[in-house]
């Protein structure tokens, strides 16, 4: 966002009010005219917005030349595995073999990656001082995507249950439905974003509203709920951390298969193997 020096100056009162002003004085007050510029650039895209209704998202759906709930890595896309165009969609990507005996550590690297947003929700949980389950609930929160978009915490929860505690596998299932329920208290309010993807008309539907209503009773409802408040803010592209600043959090509580991620015979192994090969035919 552009600052524009003179409207700055104006705001104060002109030059002779700011040469008055300490430079701690300049510093907050300055700080102040960029939050309030940004509240006003967003108060008047969403006067602005027109969102769609849930039949018209539903009108595009054989428009497309795929389909919105697959994961991504069986589609082209970007990371977070979508692609906007209605014909000649491009092919998908040929992806690196993985190691014989693959880690949590290979998949970002060779299947999540970039893994930002993941990144991301893990740094800003990290930066608060949020325990250490959520910290790595935030790393794998939406690593279901890449089988499967629909329903991708219950494919999350799925996929790392054999390897973590209850508790990170309850935040991961669970932060799907929550998303859809502000909490002002836990400073989580409904996203804007999801009017565009969901439809400004969009009611969750009853097993969600359930589970919404299981997980706000439950014991585990803030590890949970850290989650997806770590996760509606992690999208900031002057933040670039790595898997290897939470190797130690890691190492601590996920449970590293000897024979690799895949290949151990858990009730998870045929879904890491599906990301290891998605191109095999059967």
């Amino acid at each position: 966002m552009t600052i524009n020096r003179e409207d700055v100056v104006r705001s104060l009162g002109g030059e002779a009010a700011v040469a008055q002003m300490t430079h701690e004085q300049r510093a907050d007050a300055l700080e102040d005219f960029q939050m309030a510029q940004l509240d006003a650039e967003m108060a008047a895209r969403r006067k602005s917005a027109k969102f769609p209704s849930v039949a018209e998202l539903e009108d595009k759906i054989d428009k497309r030349t795929w389909r919105m709930g697959s994961g991504k890595l069986f589609r082209p896309g970007n990371e977070m595995g979508r692609f906007e165009g209605s014909s000649g969609s491009p092919n998908v990507k040929r992806l690196t073999p993985m190691p014989e005996k693959p880690s949590l550590y290979d998949y970002f690297a060779l299947r999540f990656a970039p893994g930002t947003h993941l990144l991301q929700s893990a740094a800003l949980a990290k930066a608060r001082g949020e325990p250490e389950e959520v910290i790595l609930g935030c790393l794998l929160h939406d690593i279901g995507g890449s089988l499967m978009k629909t329903d991708h915490g219950y494919w999350g929860a799925a996929l790392i249950e054999p390897y973590v505690s209850e508790r990170v596998a309850f935040a991961v299932r669970y932060h799907q439905a929550l998303r859809f329920f502000p909490d002002a208290e836990a400073g989580y309010a409904y996203p804007v974003s999801y009017y565009n993807t969901f439809g400004v008309d969009y009611v969750p539907p009853p097993y969600i509203q359930e589970a919404y209503q299981y997980a706000r009773k439950h014991k585990w409802y803030g590890l949970a709920r850290a989650v997806t408040t770590n996760d509606l803010y992690a999208f900031n592209p002057n933040i670039d951390p790595q898997i290897d600043e939470f190797r130690e959090i890691i190492d601590r509580h996920f449970k590293h298969p000897a024979e690799g991620l895949g290949y151990d015979n858990s009730p998870a192994a045929h879904m890491w193997r599906s990301m290891a090969n998605p191109d095999a035919p059967l």
